[in-house]
C-alpha cells in the first residue's frame, strides 16, 4: 500500500528491477541525444512515421503530446532523481504579451516552435534560445471579445518543413518553418459568429486536424480536416446535429439523423445563442495500428438544458469522445461521460491512449480525467466502458453504471428541473481543466492537475440571449465572492488543487501534492522518475514520479499554465516550459488571482533548464496596487442592483467577480474612467478601445445599464476601501 506522501515500500527485486530499466533509459537517452540536431531529409509521410516512432527520437518533441497517443512521457532520464538538484535556468526569452500563455512547445531538429497569447508564433534556436523569427497572424482586438478564456493559444503542429497554427479569430496558417513566412491561409470558421480557436492542429496522414471554440456564445461544434500542403477543407464532422432534413454535406450527416437528433427536444437549432454548442477546443489523439482519430466534445449551450432542449434528452454529441476515421471524418463510435450536460462538463481534456493488463488481460485503453470528476478508462477499439471511478470529490452523479456506460445522476443536480440552486462539485472550471496529465509507463500511474471547486448552479430568472455575451442560462450572482474579508478568505480556502498520482487499473489514487491555489499547471512524466509541473503561483516544480517527494522548485516570477517538455542536443537533456498568468480562471478569479504584496507579476516568458545551468531571471518586482480613491457614490440601491446584473451577464469574465481583476485584465473598480462619464460611456458603450479588445456594447446595453455598471463598481470600490481601512484602523471612513 502506498501512503500519501509516504517513500514507495519496493521489494528488492523491485528495486533491481526499477534500477536495470533506469540505466537503460539513461543509455538510450544518452545514444539518442548524441545525433540530436541531424536534419532529416524523408518526405512527409516519414515524418507521420516519425511521430509514430517518436521512441525512437526522444531528443525531439515532434507532436503536442510528444506521441500520438500523447502521453506526455520522455524517455530521457539524463535528469534524474539523484542529479535535479543541480537543474538551473540555461536561458530565457521574454514574450511581448504578458497574457495566458498555454502553449506546449515543439523541438525538431535542433529548432524550437512555440505561440502565445494572440497566437503569435516563435522558433527559436533551442539550444542557445535565440530567436530566430516570430510570426504575427494580427488577430483584430474586438475577437478578444469572442473568447471565453483569454486570447491564449496551446501550441503549433508541425510536418514536412511547415509550422501549422489556429488563430483566435479563426484561421488555420501554414508557416514555412525556416522563415516564419505564411504559405497558405484559410478560415475555418464563419466570422459572423462567436468562434475562436485556441487548440493545437493535429497532423494526421498529411491532414491538419483543428477544432475551435466558443460553445458559451452558443455556436455550433464541429471538427475539420485540412490538405497540409494546400489548406483545403477535406472532410468536416459536426458534433450536433443541425436543422432536421437539411444535411450540411458533412461527414457526419447520416449519424447526426441516426443517433444525435432524436436525443435533443424542440427547435434547438433555431435557438440564437444556443445552437448546441459541442465545440471540439482541445483534445485529440490517434491511433496509428486501429486507424482512429480520439476527439474530445466540449459543453451544450446554453448550460441551461431547460432553455436548450426542453423536455431532456441526451443531446448527442456533448460532453462526448468520438471515434473517427481521420482521412475521411467517418464515424466509429462514441462514449459520451455526460448525458445532457448542464454543468460545463467538457469532454475536452487530455486524453492518452496506452495499454493496459486490466483483468488479466492486456487492453488498448483511452484514459480520461474530463471535468465531470470521473477517471475513464475506455476501450478504445469500441468505445466500451471499463471503469469510471471519482479522481475528486463530486455530487453531480452517485456512480457511473458499469454495465450502461451511463451516469446515475443526482435529482438534486438538476437545478432547472426543481428550481433550487445546486452546489455542484465539481463547478464548471472542472475537476481536471484543459492542462494536460501524462501517463508513465514505469510507474503505471497517470498525473493529473486537478482541482477541487465547486459552484452554485442555479437558473437565472433574468435570461435573454445577448450576441456579444455568453448565453449560459445560469447566474453567476450566488458565486461572487463576498465583501467580509473573513467570510472570502473562508471561501478561497475551499477551493483547492493538486498533483494527483493516480492508478487507473486500480482507480485509486496513489499520492498528490497539494497547491497553495487551485490553478495548477500541464504536467510532464520522464524516465528519470520525475513529474515535473508549474503552477498558479509561479513556480516550476520537480517531484518524485513514485512517492510525489519534491526534489526542486524553481521560482518563474509569474503563474505557470503550461505543460513542460523535454528535449536533449548534443547530449544535454533540456527542459523547457513557458510562463504567464490568465485563462479562464485567471481571468474571473479576482481575489483568488492577487498575491500578499499586491499585483502578481505577469512577466511571461519561455524558460529553459539543464543541469548546471547558471542564468538567471531578474529580481521579482512586485506591482503594487495604486492607492485610488473612488468617486462620490452613485444612484441608489436599485440602480446598483440593475448594473450587478448587467455586470454579471456582460463584464464578469473578462474582468472578475465582483469588479476585483487578478491583474491580466484592468482593475475596474480602479479605472478613472470611473469618475466620468461620457469617458466610461466612450469605452464601454462606443468601443473607442475595440483595437485593444475591449469592444462597444451599445447594441446590447441600454444606456441607463452602462450607466448603473459604473454605479455598481462604484459602490464595490466603496465597500473595498471600507473593508481596508477597518482591516487598519477599526473604523469605517466616512463616503462623500
Amino acid at each position: 500500500m502506498t501512503l500519501t506522501f509516504m517513500p514507495h515500500q519496493r521489494t528488492v527485486v523491485g528495486a533491481l528491477a526499477w534500477c536495470r530499466r533506469w540505466a537503460r533509459s539513461v543509455l538510450f537517452s544518452l545514444a539518442a541525444a548524441s545525433i540530436a540536431g541531424l536534419a532529416w531529409a524523408g518526405s512527409a509521410a516519414d515524418f507521420g512515421q516519425r511521430i509514430i516512432r517518436a521512441d525512437s527520437e526522444p531528443y525531439n518533441w515532434l507532436s503536442h503530446g510528444r506521441t500520438y497517443g500523447e502521453s506526455r512521457h520522455s524517455p530521457l532520464a539524463d535528469i534524474n532523481e539523484g542529479n535535479v538538484a543541480r537543474l538551473g535556468l540555461v536561458w530565457s526569452h521574454d514574450l511581448d504579451v504578458n497574457r495566458g500563455q498555454e502553449s506546449t512547445p515543439l523541438v525538431v531538429d535542433g529548432k524550437m516552435y512555440t505561440t502565445s497569447a494572440w497566437s503569435k508564433v516563435q522558433a527559436f534556436d533551442a539550444v542557445t534560445g535565440r530567436l530566430l523569427w516570430q510570426f504575427d497572424p494580427k488577430v483584430p482586438g474586438p475577437a478578444a471579445a469572442k473568447g471565453c478564456c483569454d486570447v491564449v493559444n496551446r501550441g503549433a503542429a508541425y510536418w514536412d518543413g511547415r509550422v501549422y497554427v489556429g488563430t483566435l479569430d479563426g484561421r488555420l496558417v501554414a508557416l514555412n518553418a525556416n522563415t516564419g513566412k505564411p504559405v497558405w491561409s484559410t478560415l475555418t470558421v464563419d466570422p459572423t459568429q462567436h468562434y475562436t480557436i485556441t487548440g493545437a492542429p493535429r497532423i494526421v496522414k498529411g491532414l491538419v486536424i483543428i477544432g475551435n471554440g466558443g460553445a458559451e456564445f452558443g455556436v455550433r461544434g464541429y471538427v475539420s480536416a485540412y490538405d497540409a500542403k494546400t489548406g483545403k477543407l477535406v472532410w468536416r464532422f459536426y458534433t450536433v446535429p443541425g436543422e432536421p432534413g437539411k444535411p450540411d454535406h458533412a461527414a457526419s450527416d447520416e449519424v447526426l439523423a441516426r443517433l444525435a437528433a432524436p436525443t435533443w427536444r424542440g427547435e434547438w437549432w433555431k435557438r440564437s445563442g444556443g445552437m448546441g454548442g459541442g465545440t471540439v477546443w482541445d483534445s485529440m489523439a490517434y491511433d496509428p495500428e486501429l486507424d482512429l482519430l480520439y476527439v474530445g466534445v466540449g459543453n451544450a449551450a446554453y448550460w441551461n438544458q431547460s432553455l436548450r432542449s426542453p423536455g431532456g434528452g441526451d443531446n448527442l454529441f456533448v460532453a462526448s469522445i468520438l471515434a473517427l476515421r481521420p482521412s475521411t471524418g467517418e464515424y466509429v463510435w462514441h462514449y459520451q461521460q455526460t448525458p445532457g450536460d448542464m454543468w460545463d462538463y467538457t469532454s475536452t481534456q487530455h486524453m492518452i491512449l496506452t495499454d493496459l493488463a486490466v483483468a488479466g488481460q492486456t487492453r488498448k485503453v483511452l484514459l480520461q480525467a474530463p471535468k465531470n470528476g470521473f477517471f475513464y478508462v475506455i476501450d478504445r477499439t469500441n468505445g466500451k466502458l471499463i471503469s469510471a471511478e471519482p479522481y475528486t470529490p463530486l455530487n453531480w452523479a452517485k456512480y457511473v453504471d458499469k454495465e450502461t456506460g451511463r451516469p446515475v445522476f443526482n435529482p438534486q443536480a438538476d437545478y432547472a428541473k426543481t428550481g433550487q440552486p445546486f452546489v455542484g462539485m465539481p463547478g464548471p472550471q472542472g475537476a481536471h481543466n484543459w492542462q494536460p496529465m501524462a501517463f508513465n509507463p514505469q510507474t503505471r500511474l497517470v498525473y493529473i492537475p486537478a482541482i477541487e471547486m465547486g459552484f452554485v448552479y442555479a437558473t437565472d430568472a433574468e435570461f435573454k440571449v445577448n450576441k456579444k455575451a455568453e448565453n449560459l442560462g445560469v447566474s453567476f450572482t450566488p458565486n461572487l465572492l463576498p465583501d467580509d474579508p473573513q467570510t472570502k478568505a473562508d471561501i478561497i480556502k475551499t477551493i483547492k488543487g493538486h498533483l494527483l498520482a493516480w492508478d487507473p487499473v486500480k482507480g485509486k489514487e496513489v499520492w498528490r501534492v497539494p497547491h497553495t491555489g487551485s490553478w495548477n499547471g500541464g504536467v510532464l512524466s520522464t524516465a528519470g522518475n520525475l513529474v515535473v509541473q508549474g503552477d498558479g503561483d509561479g513556480f516550476l516544480s520537480i517531484f518524485n514520479a513514485e512517492t510525489g517527494a519534491k526534489l526542486w522548485s524553481f521560482d518563474a516570477q509569474s503563474g505557470i499554465l503550461a505543460a513542460p517538455i523535454t528535449w536533449a542536443a548534443n547530449g544535454r537533456q533540456y527542459l523547457t516550459v513557458l510562463a504567464g498568468w490568465g485563462g479562464s480562471w485567471g481571468m474571473w478569479s479576482g481575489e483568488a488571482g492577487w498575491g500578499p504584496n499586491g499585483v502578481r507579476l505577469n512577466k511571461s516568458r519561455v524558460l529553459t533548464f539543464a543541469l548546471d545551468g547558471r542564468a538567471t531571471l531578474p529580481a521579482r518586482q512586485p506591482v503594487q496596487r495604486s492607492d485610488f480613491r473612488p468617486p462620490d457614490r452613485l444612484g441608489d440601491a436599485d440602480q446598483i442592483k440593475v448594473g450587478e446584473v448587467a455586470y454579471n451577464r456582460i463584464c464578469v469574465f473578462c474582468h472578475g467577480g465582483g469588479g476585483v481583476s487578478s491583474g491580466v485584465t484592468p482593475e475596474l473598480r480602479r479605472t478613472p474612467l470611473l469618475a466620468s462619464p461620457n469617458g466610461w460611456r466612450a469605452v464601454v458603450a462606443e468601443g473607442v478601445l475595440a483595437g485593444k479588445g475591449m469592444i462597444g456594447f451599445k447594441d446590447v446595453l441600454s444606456a441607463p445599464e452602462v450607466e448603473a455598471i459604473r454605479a455598481y463598481l462604484i459602490d464595490r470600490a466603496h465597500r473595498q476601501l471600507e473593508t481596508d481601512q477597518r482591516k487598519e484602523t477599526g473604523v469605517a471612513p466616512v463616503s462623500r
